[in-house]
């Protein structure tokens, strides 16, 4: 009788586990995906034993359309949301309400034995455009410039045209990236190439930031906006968030959260 109860019992007890148990879908930018979230993620499961979590780390893009189609709690994006994605959530009885969760500097990076150290504004939209194909024609030694970029469900990609090309097309050589760390290992690998990462993923072998206009990405640069190629980084979700999704949200803008963030590379808000 007492193994009974015992057993029957446990049964219970771990039902009422698996019944606790919960699950977070996040979905969208590499920027945010690839260290800080998941990061970010585990500081917040030691608080909430049983709670687990899919994050799925795809480009801005990927993240926004979760949250227009129901797929994920949480959209991460490193730009805003697109009239037209706006326009579609709200067809769909969708509303795309951001939260801006930390701070970014697009670093422009070349190899660590490139010459160049500075560049002007003007001359990153001209390399990054394809204007400039030499790094001779910008105090360098000398070599056909490889750009790196990311690709198009990148919000990096979007912002970096905006931020540093007026918008203009990338150079039709550029080669497509589909995250941070990967143009930071070719960049590292290749003495003429150059891209851009953001501030968190700097710190790669091989690679150096170059100065745009004597002003580096630091968080000093970054909120006091000295630096060009500032920029917020957004969880997105349907309305207000409720339930574990709240909860996640509130811990990554709290200051344990935020604490993370400037652990991980990008600029808190507070």
């Amino acid at each position: 009788m007492k193994l009974t109860y015992l057993v029957l019992s446990l049964a219970v007890a771990f039902g009422f586990a698996e019944a606790k148990a919960e699950r977070l879908v996040i979905k969208g930018s590499d920027t945010l995906g690839a260290k800080l979230v998941p990061q970010l993620a585990e500081h917040f499961k030691a608080e909430h034993p049983g709670t687990t979590f899919d994050i799925a780390a795809e480009g801005s893009t990927t993240g926004i359309a979760a949250i227009i189609d129901g797929t994920a709690e949480i959209g991460m994006s490193s730009r805003r949301a697109k009239s037209s994605e706006v326009g579609a959530a709200a067809s769909k009885g969708k509303n795309m309400k951001p939260t801006i969760v930390a701070y970014d500097g697009i670093a422009v990076i070349v190899n660590s034995a490139n010459s160049v150290k500075t560049l002007t504004k003007k001359q990153v939209e001209q390399i990054f455009a394809g204007d400039v194909t030499d790094w001779s024609a910008v105090g360098g030694s000398g070599g056909r410039i490889s750009i790196y970029t990311r690709n198009t469900s990148s919000g990096t990609y979007s912002d970096f045209k905006e931020l540093a090309m007026k918008k203009r097309d990338y150079a039709g050589g550029s080669q497509k990236m589909a995250g941070n760390e990967q143009i930071a290992a070719e960049v590292g690998k290749n003495p003429n190439g150059v891209g851009y990462v953001g501030m968190a993923y700097t710190k790669a072998g091989g690679i150096k930031v170059v100065s745009i206009d004597g002003a580096t990405p630091s968080v000093r640069s970054v909120q006091d906006h000295s630096y060009p190629y500032w920029r917020p980084t957004f969880y997105y979700t349907n309305g207000e968030p409720s339930g574990l999704a709240r909860q996640f949200l509130d811990y990554t803008i709290g200051s344990a959260g935020q604490k993370v963030v400037a652990q991980v590379g990008f600029v808190p808000i507070k």
